[in-house]
C-alpha cells in the first residue's frame, strides 16, 4: 500500500473536510459551538459613562470641600438632576454618572455629615468609566469561525444576542468489527475481548464538537459490515478494525462494495500505519481507523479531530510543544512515531518521559499517558536532556 506522510495524509482528509450548514440556536445553548456568522455589537457597551466604585459624584472643581448632598445614583436608577456647583449625589458602582459630574470620589476618603459630605481633592475622570469602554456600536466582537466558551457567551450576551449562527455539528457513526469483540456487561468468550476503543471515541468526537453515535458491532462477514456502512445516517463514518488488509479485514472490501474513492491508503506513522480515508458514492466520508486502541486513539488525535473541526468550520491540527527528555530514545525507524509519554517539571524545564513498552494494544499505558512525543521518521539517537517534540493531551491533569 502506498504510504503518506502524516502531514500529507492530514492535508488529503480536510481537502474532502467543508464546513457544514449554519443553524440559528438559543445563546445559552451555544457552548462549544462554532460561529457561522460575526457577533458586533448593537450599542456601546457601557452605554453610559458609569462609576467604578461606590462613593460620590462630584465636580473636580469643587473638591477638596464640603458639598451638598442632592441625590442618589444607582444600577438601574440614575440620577436626573444635574449636579451644580457645590453639589454631590451618592453613587455605586456601575451607576450612571450624573450631568454636571466629572469625578468620583471613593467612600472610604469621604466623610459625611447630614446633608453634607467633606470629600478631598479628586481629579476629572477619577473612578470612571467612559461609554463605550468595553467596546462601541458596530464593533465586531466575535467572529465567524470562533469557538464558543462561557467568557465569549457572556461577550455576545452583552452584545443583545439571544441566538447565534453555529454551524451545525457533524453527524459521525462509529463502526467497532471483529469477532474478537464484545461490549460490556455481556460475557466474552475464551477468545474474546471487551471493546474499548469505540466507547472512547465516542466520547472523543463528542468532545470535540461532533454527534456521536456507535453503530453496533457487526460479525466479521463481508454482507454485513457493507449493511452497516449503507444505514449509516453520517456525514462521517469512522470504522474501527478491519482496516488492513488480512484475511478477516473486511472494511475496505466492504467500503469498495459501497463506492469507496480512496484519498488515504495507509499512513507512515506507528501505531496506526494501515489508517485510509476516502469518500463513498454517496457522498460519505469514511474513516478507517486501526482496531488496536493505542492505535486508533493516536490517528484520532492527529486526523478525527482536526477533521471534526474543520466541519464545524474551524481548524484543530495538532498543537506541539518541546520537552527535554528524561532519558535516552533510541534512532527512529521509517515511520513517524508517536509514543505515549508522561510530562513533568524539573530545573525549569517541561520534561518528558516516554513509556518502555509501546505496544500498540495497551489501554493502560494510554490511560497514564498525558502526551504523545513525536519523532520524525529516520530521526537520530537522542540523549537525556535533548529536546523533542510532544502533543499534551486534553484530559485530567494535562494541559489541552
Amino acid at each position: 500500500m502506498k504510504l503518506m506522510s502524516v502531514e500529507a495524509a492530514r492535508a488529503a482528509m480536510l481537502a474532502e473536510a467543508v464546513a457544514l450548514p449554519a443553524e440559528t440556536i438559543p445563546l445559552g445553548q451555544a457552548v462549544g459551538r462554532v460561529l457561522a456568522e460575526d457577533v458586533a455589537a448593537v450599542r456601546d457597551q457601557p452605554p453610559f459613562t458609569n462609576s467604578a466604585m461606590d462613593g460620590w459624584a462630584v465636580r473636580a472643581a469643587d473638591a477638596p470641600g464640603s458639598l451638598k448632598i442632592v441625590g442618589e445614583s444607582a444600577a438601574g436608577h440614575g440620577y436626573e438632576g444635574q449636579v451644580q456647583p457645590g453639589e454631590a449625589v451618592r453613587i455605586f458602582t456601575g451607576a450612571a454618572l450624573p450631568s454636571g459630574a466629572d469625578s468620583v470620589v471613593i467612600q472610604e476618603n469621604a466623610a459625611r455629615e447630614g446633608d453634607l459630605v467633606a470629600v478631598p481633592a479628586c481629579k476629572t475622570g477619577d473612578n470612571i468609566r467612559d461609554a463605550g469602554k468595553d467596546f462601541r456600536v458596530g464593533d465586531v466582537l466575535l467572529r465567524r469561525g470562533t469557538r464558543i466558551d462561557p467568557w465569549r457567551l457572556s461577550l455576545a450576551a452583552s452584545a443583545g444576542r439571544a441566538e447565534v449562527a453555529v454551524h451545525r455539528r457533524p453527524r459521525v457513526a462509529i463502526l467497532s468489527t471483529g469477532e474478537e469483540i464484545v461490549e460490556a456487561p455481556a460475557a466474552p468468550g475464551p477468545f474474546q475481548i471487551y471493546d474499548s476503543g469505540s466507547p472512547a471515541l465516542k466520547v472523543m468526537v463528542e468532545a470535540w464538537g461532533g454527534q456521536a453515535t456507535r453503530l453496533s458491532g457487526v460479525r466479521d462477514q463481508l454482507e454485513a459490515v457493507i449493511e452497516a456502512m449503507r444505514g449509516a445516517d453520517a456525514d462521517l463514518i469512522v470504522t474501527v478494525g478491519g482496516a488492513s488488509v488480512g484475511d478477516h479485514d473486511l472494511v475496505r472490501a466492504a467500503a469498495q462494495a459501497l463506492g469507496l474513492s480512496l484519498r488515504v491508503e495507509s499512513v507512515a506513522v506507528r501505531p496506526g500505519k494501515p489508517t485510509f480515508f476516502g469518500v463513498l458514492a454517496d457522498g460519505r466520508r469514511l474513516l478507517g481507523l486501526p482496531g488496536n486502541p493505542a492505535s486508533a486513539f493516536v490517528c484520532a488525535e492527529l486526523f478525527l479531530k482536526p477533521l471534526i473541526a474543520a466541519y464545524n468550520g474551524t481548524t484543530a491540527e495538532p498543537v506541539l510543544a518541546t520537552a527535554r527528555l528524561t532519558g535516552p530514545l533510541a534512532a527512529n525507524g521509517p515511520r513517524e512515531h508517536w509514543m505515549r509519554a508522561r510530562l513533568g517539571h524539573g530545573e525549569g524545564s517541561v520534561l518528558v518521559t516516554p513509556y518502555l513498552d509501546q505496544d500498540s494494544s495497551l489501554v493502560g499505558v494510554f490511560a497514564t499517558a498525558d502526551a504523545l512525543l513525536r519523532r520524525q521518521a529516520g530521526a537520530a539517537a537522542l540523549s537525556a536532556g535533548d529536546v523533542v517534540e510532544v502533543l499534551p493531551l486534553a484530559r485530567a491533569g494535562a494541559p489541552s
